[in-house]
């Protein structure tokens, strides 16, 4: 069963399969020829401090390229992936990415999930011609061509349902928290959630920031209660995000808390009922009910053992599937003929892992959702 539905795809359109001499992949393959071996290259984080975003975006990945290939979605042709870890180093996932621009057998690459390193290696991909599809990353600097694309909706285009859950707690004064040194969190602390405050009546009390080492936040924590704010937004990187909303109830806050999918992938276990009510928008939840993020729930616990999975491990599915839908509207496998299709793609939109997704230019768009921690698990509170 196809699990990924691309609307404009007609009905009894045949694949044209020709073989390549060698197996050899998709970049040194002829446009619109397809060989026996399609490569791409995935380039993520498997350790370091983000290894939960990168770990489960591969698990989506590997998922969505089983599904193709068992399913015959291109005809004999198959995808064969390598898969790197950049250890969280930006200049790492740099040479990492060279390498595979370098080598014309890689035919699209699977990229990286942070910022940093997205800043870094999208120049690399769009001057070399080679198609890259990145997850998370939701910083400026990520889509600089058209070589380029994003299969993460970025937070500020659907944190408005945060605005609204603070709107309807009766919230008018809220403290912020972040980590200075991840762009996409100090894009929502500078400017997303300042610049929605009077759309949904509230005002920045305070901010504090701090650093991706910070695991003591009595200080800042100290600085934004001085100003008694209803509510509080904590934009931390994963694990600190338990941290710091543990802290933050040791010191006896006890209104609003609202936060952001790094809160997710089970990053809020170690807080348990310290983190009770940490809510946050997010693009994907195991909970929600398009029939296709069901299908899509219901694959991954059968692969992985019965694990729910997250929103990256969604983001990653997607992204794979998004280069193989522009593989078969194009009818081959080079560089340019994926290139193509993901043109094709985004234009049309698909229902996938994330729902109803559509496109501004190269990057996604969700209705996106609305959970929370209840001490236990996520919850869903509202979907779009």
């Amino acid at each position: 069963m196809n699990r990924f539905v691309v609307p404009a795809l007609a009905a009894g359109v045949a694949l044209a399969v020709a073989s390549c001499s060698g197996g050899s992949g998709g970049g040194a393959t002829a446009s619109g020829e397809m060989p026996a071996e399609i490569s791409l290259f995935s380039v993520t984080d498997k350790t370091g401090a983000v290894s939960f975003a990168g770990t489960n975006q591969l698990k989506g990945i590997e998922l969505a390229i089983s599904e193709i290939n068992e399913q015959n979605y291109l005809g004999e042709s198959k995808i064969v992936l390598e898969s790197r870890d950049t250890e969280g180093e930006a200049q790492t996932a740099a040479s990492m990415v060279t390498e595979a621009t370098a080598n014309p057998d890689v035919a699209a690459i699977l990229g990286t999930v942070t910022s940093a390193q997205t800043v870094a290696v999208a120049p690399l991909a769009q001057a070399a011609k080679v198609p890259i599809v990145f997850t998370q990353s939701g910083s400026d600097g990520t889509l600089v061509g058209e070589y380029t694309y994003r299969a993460t909706a970025p937070m500020a285009t659907y944190y408005d349902l945060a605005g609204e859950y603070v709107q309807g707690e009766g919230v008018k004064t809220l403290g912020v928290l972040y980590n200075s040194a991840n762009p996409t969190l100090s894009q929502l602390a500078e400017q997303t959630i300042p610049g929605m405050a009077e759309k949904f009546g509230y005002t920045v009390s305070s901010t504090s920031a701090v650093q991706n080492t910070t695991q003591d936040f009595t200080a800042p924590i100290a600085k934004l209660l001085a100003d008694n704010p209803d509510g509080i937004a904590i934009m931390m990187n994963g694990a600190q995000n338990a941290t710091a909303v543990s802290q933050l109830r040791q010191a006896g806050f006890d209104g609003t808390l609202v936060t952001h999918t790094g809160s997710g992938a089970g990053n809020l276990t170690p807080a348990g009922p310290a983190g009770a009510g940490m809510t946050w928008p997010t693009d994907f939840t195991y909970h929600g009910t398009n029939p296709a993020t069901q299908e899509f729930v219901e694959a991954y616990r059968a692969k992985f053992n019965g694990e729910n999975p997250n929103n990256y491990a969604a983001e990653g599915y997607d992204a794979a599937w998004m280069i193989a839908h522009a593989i078969d509207y194009s009818g081959g496998a080079s560089r340019e003929d994926i290139q193509n299709g993901l043109q094709q793609v985004v234009t049309e939109g698909f229902t996938g892992a994330e729902g109803d997704v559509t496109f501004e230019g190269n990057d996604m768009r969700v209705k996106g959702a609305l959970v929370q921690w209840n001490g236990t698990e996520e919850v869903l509170l509202s979907e779009k």
